[in-house]
């Protein structure tokens, strides 16, 4: 009979910090170049606005153009842990009543579609400014859905687009057919790259809400409940990243043993680091109008989040070890990235431009959502007044006929004599 293998102590605990360190890297990398992904070119207030038609041939005709990103407002950032907290809740229950095989196969085949999407523009993002550096021209197409002259859909792609989604179909048929720890991570990493860049909150006032909400969410979910570590382990899906416990002298046939870091330890925190970068973008930008794309500006408040940041996660890890039980990162991730951002503004005297600043994603997204109110009321007031003018039709008809009934019997009184007609159609004159 083979005796179960077991790794020394000595071995454990350096195994133990070559995944904390691979995991620790695993988070800073994508907030880093997510945050500089984030950056939109900066344009001079100044600048005399082109009209859309103007804009919309120099987007077609120029490939310098910003990614479309998805503003968090307050709203957003109450509402948040509220869903949050229903979702996980949600998985909990499904895991607890369904089989988790079943559960994983869908969420599986789901995360693997949303995979090949993620791993494609980061592919194109990562080699495009290399073929553009070489000098090689690429073609690009463009796709558009139209209705009634309606644009429905509109997108713009190249060969990159093409080469690097059959690189990522490939990668993500190895994920699903395998469950790879190394594929999985690709797919965590690209995940919150994109979020990162794509998600973009409308003032550090969001920011901080959203971090405060979700350090008591992450607090009651983690240390009042089971829930949150249960959905952990039976979540068999790229929505975090994993390094095994003991990479180094783990004999052939021995399964891996995992240490992991939720992406919502990245991305929640990720997105509020890139927030401080285009504040710096914003205060570089009052001072040279014409910034445009260069990132050579100074960066105090990115800089002291980052940081914040990477100190929070260490303590994570540290506490984690100590106590060897699972701790809330947020827990010292949300107070590092806030207090961060508060001291720095307190000693540059800047507090009140914190606390002012709204992203041009935040204004962009109040501009389109007082336009759809706007639309909104009137179309209820065309609808309100269509329906005002038959009821005015139908009152001005019953008033002449009042009136006209009114004016017969007056003359009946006063004995003025009326004309009314006869079959043949003469008239003939009345006399009282």
């Amino acid at each position: 009979m083979t005796e179960k293998w077991e790794p020394s102590p000595q071995a454990l605990e350096q195994g133990l910090y070559v995944a904390y360190a691979a995991l620790s890297t695993m988070a800073v990398v994508p907030i880093y170049f997510g945050s500089f992904a984030s950056l939109k070119k900066w344009k001079n207030p100044k600048q005399k606005k082109k009209s859309k038609k103007d804009s919309k041939e120099d987007s077609d005709d120029s490939d310098d153009e910003d990614e479309v990103t998805e503003s968090m407002s307050l709203e957003d950032a109450y509402m948040f842990p509220v869903f949050g907290s229903i979702t996980l809740f949600g998985l909990y229950l499904v895991f607890r009543f369904i089989d988790k095989t079943y559960v994983n196969y869908l969420l599986t085949a789901y995360f693997g579609l949303l995979g090949v999407m993620a791993t494609t523009q980061v592919g194109v993002n990562c080699v495009a400014p290399i073929v553009k550096l070489l000098g090689i021209n690429v073609d690009k197409w463009h796709l558009t859905l139209t209705k009634k002259k309606k644009e429905l859909y509109a997108a713009k792609f190249t060969i990159l687009h093409l080469i690097m989604m059959v690189v990522s179909v490939i990668l993500s048929g190895y994920y699903v057919a395998t469950k790879n720890w190394i594929a999985s991570n690709i797919f965590g990493i690209c995940f919150a790259l994109n979020a990162i860049q794509l998600l973009a909150l409308d003032s550090f006032k969001t920011g901080m809400i959203l971090l405060s909400g979700l350090f008591l969410y992450d607090i009651f979910w983690v240390f009042g409940t089971e829930v949150m570590v249960s959905v952990a382990k039976n979540f068999d899906a790229p929505v975090k990243v994993i390094f095994p416990r003991l990479f180094f002298g783990l004999p052939a046939g021995q399964a891996y043993q995992f240490a992991m870091l939720g992406l919502g330890d990245i991305v929640i925190p990720g997105v509020f680091v890139a927030l401080c970068l285009r504040f710096d973008q914003h205060l570089a930008g009052t001072k040279n109008p014409n910034l445009g794309r260069s990132t050579r500006f100074s960066k105090p408040y990115f800089t002291a989040c980052f940081i914040a940041y990477a100190l929070g996660l260490g303590t994570t890890i540290y506490v984690m070890h100590t106590f060897k039980a699972a701790q809330p990162a947020l827990l010292y991730l949300s107070p590092a990235c806030i207090l961060s951002v508060l001291f720095m503004g307190l000693v540059r005297g800047e507090i009140k431009e914190v606390f002012a600043y709204t992203s041009e994603e935040g204004i962009e997204a109040a501009k389109a959502k007082e336009e759809e109110e706007k639309k909104k009321q009137e179309e209820k007031k065309k609808a309100g007044e269509d329906k005002k003018v038959p009821a005015l039709v139908k009152t001005e008809s019953v008033v002449s006929e009042k009136a006209s009934s009114a004016s017969d019997s007056e003359q009946e009184k006063s004995g003025t004599p009326k004309l009314r007609k006869r079959k043949g159609g003469k008239a003939q004159k009345n006399k009282k």
